[in-house]
């Protein structure tokens, strides 16, 4: 008997047992594990299919009653016509196509026809149904999947491009910084004691629409002008403007305000009407700030001498930094890619190519390059980069100071911000028909292929046309199926790549990833709109924002006001208080009107906006990613069902905040 074995004798009235048990062997236990039967494994399965369906029938739920309430809130601003029904309709048929997909090859799943018709001779076939599922298969093989393949590869090519030349920009910015490469003035003769009294006559521009600004600049004040641009239409705000101008102007700044009588072409409208002044010929350079920006006072000192001894400099454009960029999950992800636009392409853009495109504030420009290149037009809506372009073909060089920054703010809600990029991709788009005869002239191959082709219009059609299309279709499709690094790895390392110049956003690599591909059906939409002149395309809409960079300059400035002056007139704040109080008064009565004749008011609140576009793409996602569970493909299911979620978060609004 083995050493480690245990005898047992089992004593019974007619019979005696001897069962010799090995303690070192678990074979030699009795199996007592039973087999699943076919039943049992049914009934497992249609409770997980339960489960399922339970959870699809609580999110539609969820979403039908998102999209009630959200009619009942409907943004005025919202023109149905202009907001890219094809494009949803696209979509919904996608969606509906995928979702009958889906339904047969659930049912050849579980079927295994997927198996057994392939390699089944068609005379041995039976069914309308399962001869109508090998008629698709072979249609499928022999027509669609070529179409597909085909596109894949195009934007797969065109992935691979932009992809390279993010790594070339991160290469071109890492050498300036290795060799310590900056901005320098070129009048090397200058030293401090001349250079500190350089003061050119400077004109300084604040063009405002319902915003609100200030500006203290250590400049002298005999050579310097602050136009307040305001375009409002509100009376009261106005007058509140004018009460704030007549505060500086009494502290002894020269400041003017200026409000157009005929509001058109928007901010370069506003801008040209300004640089008519006929006191505009006296000043040499004109420095442009929207409203929610706040530059140091040193500003002028550091920006002004780069043009002394350089003619050929027509803009010296200053780096954005933010207040808010860790608001919220949205204004973070946010300053990730306005920290590459600055860090990296602009920087490298103005060292070796002595161009970029203006960012529209926090520049100063040689008025004369302004002049030359035709001014302000009011023919797209980046009137920014319309006139960075000309001055560009006309000559005039650029200078980009990346240690030179001005704060403002990011907009905290999804709304304000999906108006804002869909400005910023539609624009180039018609800039790019406009001024193509011109570049094409000019011989300037570099601002065809690299400022408006690579940037403007790859990135959004690969990204959205790849990602959020082909992507889903494939696994329909799995004769066109892409292959990981197209899905996983390239994607992770452009995105690692685009986070370097803001390390502390490293944690937010996945969600950034995920949100770009969100985002993508924006920039995609608004770039078709700016490229076939849709109606969308000239849309401006001003960026809704919280007031959050001015926010210490009012508390001090309220503080200043407690402390210093009990006189007659009035400041801006306690006007605007004054005013906060009659409207509330006039509130308050038409409430006890209503209440006295025996109606409720209603009390008005800003609910959360539903994107159907982007929830249609997360259903199409989600449908793409069951099909893809049932081929146990992995990460492209990890994938389909994370970016699917993002569409779903953000179709339903739950990013950023609600800016009422």
């Amino acid at each position: 008997m083995a050493p480690n074995s245990v005898a047992v004798t089992m004593e019974k009235p007619d019979n005696f047992s001897l069962l010799e048990i090995n303690g070192s062997d678990p074979t030699s236990f009795p199996d007592k594990r039973k087999s699943i039967s076919p039943k049992q494994f049914s009934w497992f399965l249609l409770l997980k299919a339960h489960r399922v369906v339970s959870c699809l029938s609580w999110l539609v739920a969820s979403v039908k009653k998102r999209i009630a309430f959200s009619n009942k809130n409907i943004n005025e601003e919202e023109d149905p016509k202009s907001r890219g029904k094809q494009m949803y309709r696209f979509i919904k048929a996608c969606l509906v196509i995928s979702i009958v997909a889906l339904s047969i090859e659930i049912i050849a799943h579980f079927k295994k026809w997927n198996l057994d018709l392939i390699n089944r001779p068609s005379w041995e076939v039976f069914g309308l149904v399962e001869w109508s599922y090998m008629a698709w298969l072979s249609f499928r093989s022999d027509y669609i999947a070529p179409i597909v393949i085909t596109l894949s590869k195009f934007c797969t090519v065109l992935f691979l491009i932009q992809s390279l030349d993010r790594l070339v920009l991160c290469l071109g910015c890492f050498w300036i910084k290795y060799k310590g490469i900056q901005p320098k003035i070129k009048d090397d003769d200058l030293d401090l004691e001349e250079a500190s009294k350089y003061f050119p006559m400077v004109l300084i521009q604040i063009p405002m629409c319902n915003e609100r600004a200030a500006s203290q600049l250590d400049w002298p004040k005999d050579r310097i002008l602050i136009q307040v641009l305001d375009d409002s239409d509100d009376p009261n705000l106005q007058l509140l403007i004018k009460e704030e101008v007549s505060a500086w102007a009494e502290k002894g700044v020269n400041i003017i305000y200026r409000h157009r009588l005929i509001r058109t072409g928007y901010k370069a409208g506003n801008l040209k009407s300004a640089m008519t002044c006929d006191y505009v010929k006296d000043y040499e350079f004109v420095t442009i700030f929207d409203a929610d920006f706040q530059p140091n006072p040193d500003f002028l000192k550091k920006t002004i001498p780069h043009f002394k001894g350089n003619p050929e400099l027509g803009l010296v454009q200053a780096r954005w930094s933010f207040v808010n960029k860790d608001e919220n999950l949205l204004t973070r992800l946010q300053n990730i890619n306005l920290c590459f636009h600055f860090e990296v392409e602009q920087q490298v853009n103005g060292v070796f190519l002595n161009f970029f495109g203006f960012n529209g504030t926090a520049g100063v420009w040689r008025i004369k390059a302004l002049e030359e290149s035709g001014g302000w037009l009011e023919r797209t809506t980046v009137e920014d980069m319309d006139i960075a372009v000309r001055a560009h073909l006309n000559g005039w060089k650029f200078i980009y100071l990346n240690d030179v920054e001005v704060t403002c703010e990011l907009p905290e809600s999804y709304e304000a911000y999906k108006k804002q990029q869909h400005r910023w991709h539609s624009g180039p788009m018609q800039l790019f028909r406009l001024c193509l005869p011109s570049i094409i002239k000019s011989k300037k191959a570099n601002l065809i292929f690299l400022f408006f082709l690579l940037r403007k219009l790859i990135l959004p059609f690969y990204s959205f046309t790849l990602f959020c299309i082909i992507l889903p279709l494939t696994m329909f499709i799995p004769e066109a199926e892409l292959p990981l690094w197209i899905i996983c790895y390239v994607p992770i390392f452009i995105s690692f790549l685009n986070i370097l110049p803001s390390p502390k956003s490293f944690p937010f690599l996945i969600p950034y990833l995920l949100f770009e591909n969100t985002m993508s059906i924006t920039k995609f939409n608004a770039m078709i709109s700016g490229l076939f002149q849709l109606g969308s395309a000239y849309e401006w809409v001003v960026t809704k924002k919280t007031g959050r960079s001015s926010e210490s300059d009012l508390l001090a400035f309220a503080e200043k006001e407690e402390k210093l002056h009990r006189r007659n007139s009035e400041s801006g704040l306690e006007l605007l208080s004054k005013l906060k109080e009659q409207e509330m008064n006039l509130v308050e009565q038409e409430t006890a009107k209503k209440s006295i004749g025996g109606l409720r008011p209603k009390n008005k609140k800003k609910g959360n906006m539903v994107f159907k576009k982007e929830l249609g793409l997360a259903f199409l996602l989600l449908t793409a990613a069951a099909r893809s569970f049932l081929s146990a493909h992995g990460l492209h299911f990890y994938f389909l069902l994370f970016q699917g979620l993002s569409f779903l978060v953000v179709g339903l609004d739950l990013i950023g905040e609600q800016i009422n």
